[in-house]
């Protein structure tokens, strides 16, 4: 990715969903004027999601995501249709292609009941209007016919105007600084670290430290306390690294703030005071006990990988027990977390706020504890209480 690109995270996700043969990938090509997806008169040509990343005006930075037929038949269309439902998890805008000769189906219908069970705005569109009989449309409908291009940019307007972009307020760090302000932030180059770029969250605080004219240094944990040594003065924050929590913690001094990049996308995401609670359940996690470490990125695990590694020793040490350990990444979380006793997530630089709080509120209406790796670790590791020191009224609830 170049610092140019919008992280797909930070992007609207508009999914088109319907019945097969309705239309959905020519009304995809038509809105994106693009051959996006395969087009075909046979039944079932899109087989898997398609996505991508684009920019579609008049809205700007887009996911648009193509959907197999959500009546989909025999064990490959099962799959498919949960696919679909997956795909829905992530959703910020539905677009709902109907066949306009057939009209509203069952299958629509109970599309349109997930879009509202899941607080998704959604849009009705009636394909084919150049061959089926007019209708009259309510306020969330729309006719258009993806052959002819009518109403193609009637539509595109509306999704414009449903569509939400992440909100400008939201800040990662930059609220918490002032022009000028110095931060200090650590950065371990390891085995398990991208060759050649550094992980998004760390690309995304820099551009919210300069956006909020403040200035940064990089450097390494080993190199930490040369960097404090040969600044004119002490920095306005450290931030670091989960995994170099422990170490940086002792180098840096008690009256310089201290978080983590972890902890700060918690925040941004939403999810921070429910992370903050989760992560108490540690304490209380018995032999055999399962916890679900999740990541919402692919990468390749290596030997020092934080999910597979390190965390889960942290994890053994901490509590003394024999726990068990299971692992998820990218979109494969599990709908039923009842097996577990945590869930500890990453960060979510990779996924947008919708499937953020998707997965969070899974885990509450289970009643499975919530929390992240900053947190995790910072409790662990005894320090979490400092590591919130940027955050007064929150580090003043833990007991």
């Amino acid at each position: 990715m170049s610092l140019n690109d919008t992280p797909s995270s930070e992007r609207v996700h508009i999914g088109f969903f319907g019945r097969r043969n309705a239309g959905k990938s020519s009304v995809v090509n038509a809105v994106t004027g693009q051959e996006l997806s395969v087009v075909s008169d046979v039944k079932g040509t899109t087989t898997d999601p398609v996505t991508k990343a684009m920019e579609l005006l008049p809205i700007g930075p887009v996911v648009i995501i193509d959907t197999p037929g959500f009546d989909d038949e025999g064990e490959l269309g099962e799959l498919r249709v949960r696919r679909t439902k997956q795909i829905l998890n992530r959703t910020d805008l539905a677009v709902l292609i109907v066949d306009g000769t057939v009209g509203l189906t069952d299958t629509e219908r109970q599309l349109i009941g997930i879009f509202t069970e899941k607080d998704i705005p959604y849009l009705t569109v009636y394909n084919k209007s150049d061959i089926a009989q007019k209708r009259v449309c309510q306020d969330s409908e729309f006719e258009v016919s993806a052959l002819t291009g009518e109403n193609i940019y009637e539509l595109k307007e509306r999704i414009a105007a449903l569509a939400k972009l992440p909100s400008a307020e939201k800040r990662i760090v930059g609220d918490l600084l002032g022009p000028c302000d110095m931060v200090v932030l650590v950065t371990p180059i390891d085995a398990a670290a991208p060759k050649g770029r550094m992980i998004l969250p760390q690309v995304q605080t820099l551009r919210d430290v300069l956006d909020a004219d403040a200035m940064a240094v990089f450097t390494k944990e080993h190199q930490l306390a040369e960097t404090l040594g040969k600044l004119s003065a002490p920095p306005k924050m450290v931030i670091t690294d989960s995994q170099a929590f422990a170490m940086v913690s002792r180098i840096v001094p008690e009256d310089i703030p201290l978080t983590s990049f972890s902890i700060l996308m918690a925040r941004y995401k939403g999810f921070l005071e429910t992370a903050i609670k989760g992560a108490a359940a540690i304490r209380s996690l018995e032999d055999g006990a399962k916890v679900l470490i999740s990541e919402g990125c692919t990468h390749h695990r290596q030997c020092g990988d934080i999910g597979s590694v390190k965390l889960p020793a942290l994890l053994k040490k901490y509590t003394g027990r024999n726990i068990d350990i299971a692992l998820s990444s990218g979109r494969d979380f599990p709908e039923d977390l009842s097996p577990y006793s945590l869930v500890i997530h990453c960060g979510g630089c990779m996924l947008g706020e919708r499937e953020m709080t998707y997965r969070r509120k899974t885990a509450e209406d289970q009643n499975v504890p919530f929390t992240n790796y900053g947190i995790a670790i910072a409790m662990m590791n005894g320090i979490l209480r400092r590591s919130l020191g940027v955050f007064p009224d929150l580090a003043k609830e833990i007991e």
